[in-house]
């Protein structure tokens, strides 16, 4: 089985211990360091590969954020955090995901596997595109509970209390927020371009100023996000 490499940034002793224990029991995760500070985790990068980090937002000297922002070429992360306010930032940055403290074993189990399945995918672009074309979240429809392709997403639209997923063959209409699907969809491949709105990047055909279309839907773009959306966009790979 693949191993994934893991840096474990905060400046809490307490949470650190609790996120190591957490770590100790998945068997494809490998606890190498932790960290204090982002400053420490820099130093500890410059001769050591990382595959995964668990970083923190709110520590000293600069943000998990902003050293984010600061790589030009990160390994994976998964933002632990304790304040709700950064998910949106965070999930521009393309993170893994983006977990709130206090964070329950189930929940971490559920970070830890989409990582473990981003960071196959390289591996499966060498050879065969399956696992991609698989890759499948489940949303719950008039009591049930149905399959949807993350391929076949064009968007997700925030109504109040419930969110639609427009489809390439249907229009579903679910009871969570936009934030738990974000939480549920792959971080890699959607972005909130709005605060209303995740969009699948591969799905956009035309940006035209502040609107994406994807298939016959013209998607706006918040202006103080549209930096950073046409720049994930554009740098997608």
């Amino acid at each position: 089985m693949m191993e994934i490499k893991c840096a474990l940034v905060d400046d809490e002793p307490f949470a650190r211990k609790g996120i190591a224990s957490y770590i100790e029991k998945i068997d494809f995760l490998k606890l190498v360091v932790e960290c204090e500070d982002a400053i420490e985790l820099s130093q500890y990068l410059r001769a050591h590969p990382i595959d995964l980090i668990f970083l923190d937002i709110e520590m000293p000297e600069i943000s998990g954020l902003d050293y984010i922002a600061s790589l030009s070429n990160p390994p994976k992360i998964i933002v632990v955090s304790a304040y709700e306010k950064y998910a949106l930032r965070g999930y521009e940055l393309e993170i893994v995901d983006y977990l709130l403290k206090p964070v329950s074993f189930e929940r971490f189990f559920k970070a830890a596997n989409r990582a473990f399945d981003m960071l196959s995918i390289p591996a499966a672009r060498t050879g065969t595109l399956t696992n991609i074309q698989e890759e499948h979240i489940f949303i719950k429809v008039d009591k049930l509970l149905k399959k949807v392709f993350v391929q076949d997403i064009l968007f997700v639209q925030s109504m109040g209390n419930y969110v639609v997923v427009q489809t390439t063959r249907s229009r579903e209409v679910t009871y969570c927020t936009l934030q738990q699907m974000m939480s549920s969809l792959p971080g890699h491949r959607f972005i909130a371009c709005h605060r209303s709105y995740l969009v699948n990047k591969s799905r956009i055909a035309i940006i035209e100023g502040n609107q994406l279309h994807i298939g016959d839907y013209k998607i706006p773009i918040a202006r103080n996000l549209r930096d950073e959306v046409l720049a994930s966009i554009l740098n997608r790979g």
